[in-house]
């Protein structure tokens, strides 16, 4: 049952991913269109067929991890951890692996409702053959654009509103993804730096007295660097920093 949801889920990231292309006008463009490819192999040879639906679920995947990005809480996560670790100075502590799957899993986390949602109200009628491929579409990507909108800023969709010449619509399920997705990027970039400059003040004063001190006592040859890290780890850990983290950063989407 898992598998086939999973399966499920990479198949409406694949039709969604693909409003992020100019090319493509519409969902139900780009369903007649895969019907008619699909089709015309299908007459020429059985086997074809197969070929071509294995070739679309092969760039589903390949499209999921933008998608994730473009779409999710992934952004703001995986940048505010990336400050975390440039403001203690440890370098490439925590792994770069280690950060994303953090990033990672706390987006599963957070988004789980979304998809919950998604699930419920598109991939499963559309499974039982309860709603076309277009209105599985429309569907699935309601709750995508009502989590985006409720993160980002009225001047960022209207900058893009603005640029594209489009008229702000009345209802939020109106706003094209075209919009939402990047007005949704700006406003978690906004985000994410802000949260970051305030994690940088702490250890910042650290450094800063750190090197007076070294000044004062004429240890010009040794390393501030050197001196501060031990200091600011052991900020961070009396702070409980990895959960003041976690908790901003989870409680920032509720």
């Amino acid at each position: 049952m898992h598998k086939k949801k999973f399966l499920i889920l990479c198949f409406s990231l694949f039709l969604t991913s693909f409003v992020l292309f100019p090319q493509v006008a519409s969902a139900a463009e780009l369903t007649d269109g895969l019907d008619g490819i699909t089709d015309l192999f299908g007459k020429q040879s059985g086997g074809t067929s197969e070929v071509v639906q294995l070739f679309l679920l092969t760039t589903a995947l390949s499209l999921a991890p933008t998608f994730l990005v473009l779409t999710t809480c992934f952004t703001r996560i995986i940048v505010v951890l990336s400050f975390v670790r440039s403001s203690l100075g440890t370098q490439q502590n925590p792994p770069n692996l280690v950060l994303m799957g953090i990033a990672l899993f706390l987006s599963l986390f957070i988004m789980q409702p979304v998809y919950t949602d998604v699930m419920d109200e598109a991939i499963t009628p559309y499974i039982n053959e309860e709603i076309s491929g277009i209105e599985a579409f429309e569907l699935a990507e309601l709750p995508i654009k009502e989590f985006m909108y409720k993160q980002t800023r009225d001047e960022d969709i209207q900058l893009f509103l603005d640029i594209s010449k489009t008229e702000k619509p009345a209802d939020v399920n109106d706003l094209p993804l075209t919009v939402a997705i990047p007005s949704f990027i700006i406003s978690e970039l906004r985000t994410a730096f802000t949260i970051g400059f305030l994690i940088f003040i702490p250890f910042l004063v650290i450094d800063i007295v750190v090197a007076s001190i070294l000044m004062s006592m004429g240890m010009f040859m040794l390393s501030p660097v050197m001196i501060s890290l031990p200091f600011k780890l052991l900020l961070f850990v009396l702070v409980d920093g990895w959960y003041l983290v976690v908790e901003s950063l989870v409680t920032g989407f509720q």
